[in-house]
């Protein structure tokens, strides 16, 4: 075995096999069969210096695209929203860059009360009552929902929308065995989802899951959608984008019992893809259903406000039947970016970006040199149906230094034609005149 990267002598492996009573690593290793051991070296290059490991990552960085580089219009799920200063100023302060899990509230008060504020915001965007203090991301959380209406209702069938995105359903797909769960597909009609399909799908399940808006950028009948899964008897569970709460209702307020999503939008930098936050919030009769850690609020013995961990729902700290995540930790410090970054936002600047989005949404729609796959409203993306497969047409156009969207015929079949583009409040309108110019130019 390949000891070269390791800083153990010959000395140190003997004196620790001693110790383990064993007198080889091939007698340490007998219980794994032998066409399981790997009897060679890794295959690991010749160790580098400092300066040429640096070389080789900046070599390998460069081949990088980002958004400063190309005219970007990609969206489908993670969006480039302006990052204000203020984030990483207060993120990258050294209290909050600890790994430490915050079991010992008198030393952890400052994270504590930031998780505290976190589900607060949380709350308040989502017409929710409680909040846990975040997921792994948006996909995650959806599986975990999934879960907690399980074991909330003691039914095992999920109804999920086809317009929900296909990340978040083949995470649910594959979380599904494990929970003892049957998935049921909703598929879309006319880029939105029928809620008398929904209620017909929803017959016996634990939950029904909608995207709002969905994954097309179309804005879905949510209010009937969370009526027909009330009328099913199961649980509405809405996926929703934080940023579009600004100017869309509140799920809490049209009938959901869970709200879940992705949180990158809010302070978070794209990243290639993460790492990021998601969100769970739910009605407070479900608190001790939820994953994860609910931080709470407290007084101390002189009634000095403080904070603690209020419930924590998994494996390690309760029965194993009982617990609803097996969740280790929550992504705190993608988490404190986002209280940041809505915090600074604030009310006010929160429905001014919603509008911002939506007005360059409806200049697209007039400017681009193309038709709408999908004739309901939409917030910040929309389809457009392109006279060729948008796979081509995304080549084409990366060559001219513009990325124009998302190929939706890669997740929907008979959608091979349809380009989903993105607008947020950092492309402008002379972006939009590009961009019509690019696709005018390679024929879409």
């Amino acid at each position: 075995m390949g000891t070269g990267y390791l800083a153990l002598t010959d000395a140190d492996r003997e004196l620790m096999l001693q110790a383990i009573g064993v007198a080889s690593i091939d007698e340490l290793f007998a219980d794994i069969p032998e066409q399981a051991r790997l009897r060679r070296g890794l295959e690991l290059p010749p160790p580098a210096s400092e300066l040429e490991v640096e070389r080789e990552l900046v070599e390998l960085a460069s081949r990088n695209v980002h958004t400063g580089r190309e005219l970007s219009f990609l969206g489908a799920g993670v969006y480039d929203h302006y990052l204000p200063a203020i984030v990483e100023a207060i993120v990258s302060r050294p209290e909050f860059l600890t790994a430490y899990t915050p079991y010992q509230p008198e030393l952890s008060q400052g994270i504590l009360q930031a998780i505290f504020e976190y589900q607060t915001v949380i709350c308040e965007l989502t017409g929710m009552e409680v909040s846990n203090a975040s997921g792994y991301d948006g996909a995650t959380v959806a599986a975990d929902a999934c879960f907690m209406a399980a074991h909330a209702t003691g039914r095992k069938k999920i109804a999920i929308a086809e317009t929900v995105s296909p990340q978040v359903r083949q995470v649910v797909k594959t979380y599904a065995p494990g929970f003892g769960l049957e998935i049921v597909e909703v598929a879309h009609s006319g880029g939105v989802t029928d809620p008398e399909a929904l209620l017909a799908a929803s017959q016996d399940a634990a939950a029904a899951i909608f995207q709002q808006p969905n994954f097309f950028g179309c804005l879905e009948p949510s209010p009937d959608l969370a009526r027909a899964a009330a009328e099913a008897g199961a649980l509405a569970v809405a996926h929703v984008d934080p940023l579009s709460l600004g100017v869309l209702e509140a799920p809490g307020n049209y009938g959901c019992q869970i709200a879940i999503g992705e949180g990158q939008a809010a302070g978070n930098r794209l990243s290639f893809g993460g790492p990021h936050f998601g969100f769970l919030a739910a009605k407070k009769d479900l608190i001790r259903r939820m994953p994860g850690r609910i931080t709470g609020q407290t007084v101390d013995r002189s009634d000095r406000r403080g904070f603690v961990l209020t419930f924590q729902t998994r494996e390690q700290h309760i029965r194993r039947e009982k617990a609803t995540s097996n969740i280790t930790t929550n992504q705190s410090l993608c988490a404190l970016a986002g209280l940041v970054y809505l915090s600074w936002l604030g009310p006010r600047g929160l429905r001014e970006l919603g509008e911002t989005c939506l007005g360059l949404a409806e200049l697209a729609k007039q400017k681009l040199p193309v038709q709408e796959a999908f004739a309901a409203p939409s917030f910040k993306e929309i389809a457009l149906r392109l006279g060729r497969p948008a796979e081509e047409v995304v080549r084409e156009a990366k060559k001219l230094g513009v990325n124009p969207g998302y190929p939706l015929g890669r997740d929907y079949p008979g959608l091979e034609d349809v380009l989903l583009v993105a607008l947020t409040e950092r492309r402008s309108p002379a972006d939009i005149e590009r961009l019509a110019e690019v696709l005018a130019e390679v024929g879409a």
